[in-house]
């Protein structure tokens, strides 16, 4: 099979399997989900989503993130780990956005990258999500295990990850395709023990760096 046939079986086979996936964070406005994903490193979805509701209630904009305490805000998302960190990204985040941006959320990669905690993952998350834009492939981890066993890259580095996955598919598809992936794998690709035998696209896969008998 072509190269280029086998990605489009690829991405056609995990449509038919998650028509439907799409982002696990909960939120109502392109500023929660910033929050939330900022929130996310090194933490399930599953615990932003328990921290969130009583955060947004205390913060519900950008200017009240800004003016919480680093002390309170950090009670505040404390059980999704770094949360130090965390907290004085999500007020210098806000800050910038209440000081630069007029209080709403910026729409391009390059202003979202000024903000604190952000950079090219979560910029994609919001712009993709948010504001349906296609700018970049979102690459955690599953993204990453999952295009290199898959053969779509050779690369290690998020970034370049990203420049092979955008390159291999269209740029319409970028948004879709990585929350399926994620899907994938955490469904069926998981890190320790991949489900191979029961996979639906594994006669697409060359299961790069996976033992035999997976």
């Amino acid at each position: 099979m072509r190269e280029d046939s086998r990605r489009r079986a690829i991405a056609a086979a995990l449509a038919r399997l998650y028509p439907d996936a799409g982002c696990s964070l909960n939120y109502r406005s392109p500023f929660e989900l910033l929050v939330a994903t900022i929130l996310s490193a090194q933490c399930t979805d599953e615990r932003v989503n328990l921290v969130t509701p009583a955060l947004f209630a205390r913060c519900p904009t950008p200017q009240a993130m800004a003016d919480i305490s680093q002390e309170e805000l950090e009670g505040l998302v404390r059980s999704t780990g770094f949360f130090r960190n965390k907290a004085k990204n999500l007020r210098g985040a806000a800050r910038v956005i209440v000081e630069e941006f007029g209080g709403a959320l910026p729409r391009t990669m390059d202003e979202l990258l000024r903000l604190p905690g952000v950079a090219r993952k979560t910029a994609n998350v919001v712009l993709g999500n948010a504001f349906g834009l296609s700018e970049g492939f979102v690459v955690d981890t599953h993204v990453a295990r999952l295009a290199g066993r898959m053969g779509l890259t050779r690369q290690v580095d998020p970034s370049k990850i990203e420049g092979d996955l955008m390159e291999a598919f269209p740029k319409e598809a970028w948004t879709q395709l990585g929350h399926r992936l994620i899907h994938h794998g955490r469904a069926v690709c998981s890190a320790r023990k991949p489900a191979c035998s029961t996979c639906a696209i594994e006669r697409l896969c060359p299961k790069v760096g996976v033992a035999r008998g997976a």
